[in-house]
């Protein structure tokens, strides 16, 4: 079973995260990733930032397809007022869940809905807190050592192999993935970019 998009529907991004939820969801789509500057803007609050994020993303594909629903989305992890990036070496990711380990993080998600020819956008943000357990140097040390920290928001998938660092989620599990889905597709049908 499907849910009916109402014309051409496009995911401005290259995160398999983001692509598996909407399959999920039975949506047809295509992912069509934009090439924006993803630089934290130095008086940003992480909801300022993930907004503003989600909405270029959106309509930058929005431009050269603006026929299509163009549904941009940007997360971030934070712990104590520091934004954790997608970590590119072992150093970075063992120093990123360190700081996660045995403390309490917020991800946010911010997603941003676009139509260029009917001049639309709508956007939105979700908040989850996620209480990690205290990791243990060999967990660290095997974690680090797999593929999976390095191209996710605080060096982990909720969804995968470090889902046993996680001892409670507070909000939206999705969300955590990279999609808070309830809220998106709730915006999609009031939109009426979809229709069940």
């Amino acid at each position: 079973m499907r849910i009916q998009t109402t014309s051409r529907f496009i995911l401005a991004s290259a995160s398999p995260r983001r692509a598996e939820l909407l399959k999920l969801m039975g949506l047809r789509f295509e992912c069509i990733p934009s090439a924006i500057d993803e630089t934290f803007l130095g008086d940003e609050t992480p909801e300022e930032h993930v907004l503003r994020l989600a909405s270029e993303k959106a309509l930058a594909v929005s431009r050269q397809h603006p026929k299509a629903w163009v549904l941009g989305a940007d997360t971030v992890v934070i712990i104590q007022d520091e934004i954790l990036g997608k970590p590119r070496t072992p150093d970075e990711a063992r120093g990123m869940l360190s700081k996660l380990s045995g403390k309490e993080h917020t991800v946010f998600t911010g997603f941003a809905v676009s139509r260029r020819e009917r001049n639309i956008l709508v956007q939105d943000v979700a908040r989850s807190a996620v209480l990690f357990k205290k990791i243990t140097e060999e967990a660290l040390a095997w974690y680090v050592d797999s593929a999976e920290p390095y191209d996710k928001a605080g060096g982990y998938a909720v969804q995968g192999a470090s889902s046993f660092f996680i001892r409670e989620i507070h909000g939206s599990y999705t969300n955590v993935m990279g999609l808070p889905l309830c809220e998106v597709v709730d915006t999609l049908k009031a939109m009426g970019a979809i229709r069940f």
